[in-house]
């Protein structure tokens, strides 16, 4: 029995370090599915938060433009008064 401990140690050893590298390979494994999983979270937030404030800068955008728009037919119409004046 000694002899073949003393001969196949090596074996042994070997095999205990593969099982020890295949744990932790597997829990290397899990801990990157679960950092895939916060970061599709995350950007699924990212993407909702810039969905709102999309819509937000589109609304803001458009009373701008109508701002201008008002201001523009202010002046069309100051024009048209001065220039109907002196004509």
């Amino acid at each position: 029995m000694a002899d073949v401990i003393r001969d196949f140690w090596h074996i042994g050893v070997a095999f205990i370090a593969l099982v020890v590298w295949l744990i932790r390979l597997e829990s290397r494994g899990v801990a990157n599915t679960k950092e895939i999983e916060r970061l599709w979270r995350t950007r699924k937030a990212d993407m909702d938060a810039r969905q709102v404030q999309r819509a937000e800068d589109m609304a803001a955008a458009k009373d701008q433009r109508k701002e201008f728009r008002d201001m523009l037919d202010e002046i069309r119409a100051d024009v048209k008064k001065l220039l109907s004046n002196h004509a």
